[in-house]
């Protein structure tokens, strides 16, 4: 018999109703498979959460923030296996660490290590359901530790992995991946299928689709990531090992980023170096740095906004004297495998840039990218004329 793993997010979950839903799913899948289940925690479940510890500390301790935090998909595993219990379905809840999930030290961005498989293979074997609670583990301390947004993603993806699964399945409330955010853009176009490249360009641009380790994850030992939504039964969007050449497959716009402008008029050259190794042992990654002075100290770089609290404790306890000014942009991404061989594609992008006036901080490309980072927050329209000539005409 198969076994497969099926992941509901959070908007699968939020409720009782929607409980019933999955259970549908589940049961179904469950006639002729051994069946994993990775859940997210209930709707807005971790916000709440996150938002009572920010009320108790601007900067929480991060051991005890993980604790927390773990809680709601806890609450999820065991609500699931409840219900399913009562319709007849023999199921068994797992928090991460019964799981068997051993992870990095790091809080709120772990990295699965290893996951011991028996608890699982176990209860399997006796034909029951098993519920894991996604986006956590266990570390060496014996601490708990989360793996970050989107994180249950991640779960689901390494247990298929480490059970050597036929297939992960990905539900949640939207029915694929597609060419650009179909909340903003009308005639986005869902992607039937797609490379592990593609998709981890996708999800490291900022495209709320799929945590970017789980890609990682499934293209190192090659499992299959389905992505399908809940509540319907419309094909889903493939991620697998093909790859399709010359072709835009997806065009992300982030609007979550901030430009940092830090002055100081004295200073030793090593400073920068210093600035940037206390931020990353505090796990803030800093990108896209500019340095317009050689007289004193002028630096532009850019960070994720969900940094920003962290960020600004570390630069305010450490380095006083450091002027910071902050600024919201955007952050635009066009991706496909082998794009920059078809100069048509960035001849386009440059002149609707153009054609709007906008002004560009940096612009990176590889094979199968063209990242372009304003100086500014940049409009939906912009996204849509991108998507328009890109997707829709050249495509």
């Amino acid at each position: 018999m198969d076994t497969i793993v099926l992941k509901f997010g959070g908007s699968s979950v939020s409720d009782n109703i929607k409980l019933n839903i999955v259970a549908d799913k589940i049961k179904e899948f469950y006639k002729e498979n051994n069946v994993v289940v990775v859940v997210s925690a209930q709707g807005k479940t971790t916000d709440n959460l996150l938002r009572e510890a920010h009320e108790l500390s601007n900067v929480p301790n991060e051991r005890e923030l993980d604790t927390l935090l773990s809680a709601g998909e806890q609450i999820s595993m065991s609500k699931l296996s409840i219900l399913l219990n009562r319709l007849g379905y023999p199921a068994i809840s797992l928090t991460g660490w019964q799981a068997g999930i051993f992870t990095s030290a790091t809080n709120q961005s772990a990295v699965v290590e290893s996951i011991d498989t028996t608890r699982i293979e176990k209860e399997l074997a006796e034909r029951k359901i098993v519920i894991i609670a996604g986006f956590q583990g266990i570390n060496e301390k014996g601490d708990i530790t989360t793996f970050g947004r989107g994180g249950s993603d991640t779960t689901a993806v390494a247990v298929a992995a480490a059970l050597k699964a036929d297939k992960c399945y990905i539900f949640s409330d939207v029915d694929g991946v597609y060419s650009t955010d179909p909340n903003k853009i009308q005639d986005a176009k869902k992607i039937s299928e797609l490379s592990y490249e593609e998709m981890q360009d996708i999800s490291n641009e900022g495209a709320k689709v799929l945590h970017n380790r789980c890609v990682e994850i499934g293209k190192r030992f090659n499992i299959p990531i389905i992505t399908k939504s809940t509540f319907n039964n419309r094909p889903g969007s493939v991620i697998n090992d093909k790859i399709e050449d010359t072709k835009v497959k997806s065009i992300v716009k982030n609007d979550n980023i901030i430009l940092v402008t830090a002055k100081q008029e004295m200073y030793t050259p090593r400073m920068i170096n210093r600035i940037y190794r206390k931020l990353l042992d505090n796990n803030i990654f800093i990108n896209n740095i500019i340095n317009k002075s050689t007289s004193n100290l002028e630096i532009q770089f850019t960070i994720k906004s969900a940094e920003f609290n962290k960020f600004e404790n570390v630069i305010t306890s450490q380095y006083p004297k450091l002027d910071c000014s902050y600024k919201n942009i955007s952050k635009i991404s066009i991706i496909g495998y082998g794009i920059m061989n078809d100069s048509t594609i960035i001849t386009k992008t440059m002149q609707i840039l153009d054609t709007n006036a906008l002004e560009i901080l940096n612009i990176q490309t590889n094979e199968s990218k063209i990242r372009i980072i304003f100086r500014e927050k940049v409009e939906d329209n912009i996204l849509e004329q991108l998507h328009n000539e890109l997707v829709n005409k050249i495509n």
